[in-house]
């Protein structure tokens, strides 16, 4: 990521954080259009609680960017859970495109293509943290398992 697209999804972010209840549910109403298999996933969460993690996670994020060494470990620990949850490589793309059909809807005409270039390398940079930490993750609990059925075995 540049400087500048940084920047861009910095300042948007200013623009759209202000009404993150009402983002956050186009967010989730445009995440289970994208797909409706993901909803069950969801089925026990009070999603005004699950729109303001979200929201703040990302203003955490957002507001992060030039310092991205620093959140890793918590985006990790994020991928983590995540996977908990039966988040699968798949989901993150459509999560992504929620996302950015989402800012576009809210920002409108200020949602550029420069912008929009500017918010997929961001989301591509930390879902890229947080699938990684998930495999790395699934991988030790694999071993772990085999590990187990040898010294039962």
């Amino acid at each position: 990521m540049t400087s500048e697209q940084r920047r861009l999804v910095q300042e948007s972010w200013t623009l759209v954080a202000p009404n993150a209840p009402v983002v956050a549910a186009m967010f989730y109403d445009r995440l289970f259009e994208l797909d409706p298999a993901l909803r069950p996933m969801f089925a026990h969460a009070d999603m005004r609680e699950q729109g303001k993690k979200l929201t703040q996670m990302l203003t955490v994020a957002v507001t992060s960017l030039n310092r991205l060494d620093q959140i890793v470990p918590a985006v990790e620990a994020l991928g983590r859970r995540h996977a908990g949850y039966g988040v699968r490589d798949e989901h993150y793309a459509v999560v992504g495109q929620a996302l950015l059909d989402t800012l576009g809807t809210g920002l409108g005409a200020a949602f550029t293509e420069e912008l929009r270039a500017a918010w997929t390398d961001t989301y591509v940079t930390l879902a890229g943290v947080m699938q990684r930490a998930a495999a790395e993750q699934a991988s030790v609990l694999r071993d772990t398992a085999a590990a187990r059925e040898k010294m039962v075995a």
